[in-house]
């Protein structure tokens, strides 16, 4: 084994440990024990590379004060928790994780938005408290989907993993993104760009979030885009909690300006918004979009591939998923 020392946030599937040990000295964090940029500070400058999560604040100041660091790899896709402008200058590679989890977030999606539309949550919390004497005829009414429109902000990988089974439903597609898909893959998905966030939300029954966070995108699901959707409409979120102004989604729900939400982020993870909490038809669940055994192992192995190539040497040009080569 060499010399390498390598710190690892919280625990990860072990198969991913195992691997990583075979690179370096690994030391394991005990989940939240990262989650300030001063309790980073005060362990990271001893190591060489870091495998963190979206929830470890790896800022400039953090960056700054690790001499010997060379290579992060975030256990996700997004990398905002990172400071990727000031390890491109100090020469610190920095890794993501994407295409493994894609599959298993588009299940997932197609799952919070049947669990949003039938109200599987409000519906087994009934039967649970003893309230179920029998069928009634306007029980937990929903919505079907077959004929609805769908529609997605973002169609990277996991908006086009559920635009495909949304299709299946027979859904039909429209989304808005950053720049037109190729004709032949619209045509696959048979789906239709809208050029404004504020259009498809009025054209949608269901408004579904699959871009990443950034300062364009941040609260870019706002009062007025909430106002927007039809009133039977719901809103689905399994990307990055800042990118819905909580505060308005949850007047929206109350207010019943929308009809529900699916929920899997939120703005200040952990906490939830108090109003969230008790709005009528609202799914919350604890950012588990990608938990499955198969995806959470290969998304270590993923980052645990790139920190061994980085301290190994391996080309840039070779390291699929730096999202900072040559730097």
């Amino acid at each position: 084994m060499s010399g390498f020392r390598i710190l690892v946030t919280e625990p990860i599937p072990k198969q991913n440990i195992d691997f990583l040990k075979s690179v370096g000295e690994v030391t394991i964090g005990a989940k939240g024990k990262f989650s300030e940029p001063d309790q980073l500070s005060a362990v990271l400058p001893g190591f060489d590379a870091l495998l963190c999560m979206l929830s470890t604040p790896v800022t400039k100041d953090v960056l700054n004060s690790s001499p010997n660091l060379k290579v992060i790899a975030n256990f996700a896709v997004g990398y905002n928790n990172i400071d990727v402008d000031t390890a491109t200058k100090l020469g610190i590679k920095v890794a993501n994780t994407p295409d493994v989890l894609t599959e298993a977030c588009g299940d997932f999606a197609m799952g919070l938005l049947m669990a949003t539309t039938r109200r599987f949550n409000e519906a087994e919390n009934y039967l649970r408290n003893g309230h179920f004497k029998g069928w009634e005829p306007l029980g937990f009414l929903g919505m079907e989907l077959r004929g609805k429109t769908l529609g997605i902000i973002g169609m990277g990988r996991i908006g086009q993993s559920f635009a495909m089974r949304a299709r299946a439903f027979g859904m039909n597609i429209l989304y808005h993104n950053r720049s037109k898909l190729p004709d032949q893959l619209e045509k696959e998905l048979e789906c239709t760009l809208i050029s404004s966030v504020k259009e498809l939300a009025s054209k949608s029954d269901v408004l579904s979030i699959n871009c990443p966070l950034t300062k364009d995108t941040h609260h870019l699901i706002n009062e007025e885009i909430l106002e927007a959707m039809p009133s039977h409409s719901i809103l689905i979120n399994l990307s990055r909690g800042p990118v819905v102004d909580e505060e308005a989604l949850a007047n929206a729900l109350h207010q019943q300006i929308i009809w529900g939400a699916g929920l899997d982020v939120f703005e200040k993870e952990p906490e939830v918004h108090p109003l969230l909490l008790t709005a009528p038809n609202c799914t919350i669940l604890p950012h588990i979009a990608s938990a499955t055994f198969e995806t959470r192992e290969a998304i270590g192995m993923l980052a645990a591939k790139a920190i061994s190539d980085v301290l190994n040497g391996v080309p840039d040009r070779n390291i699929t998923n730096l999202v900072n080569p040559n730097s």
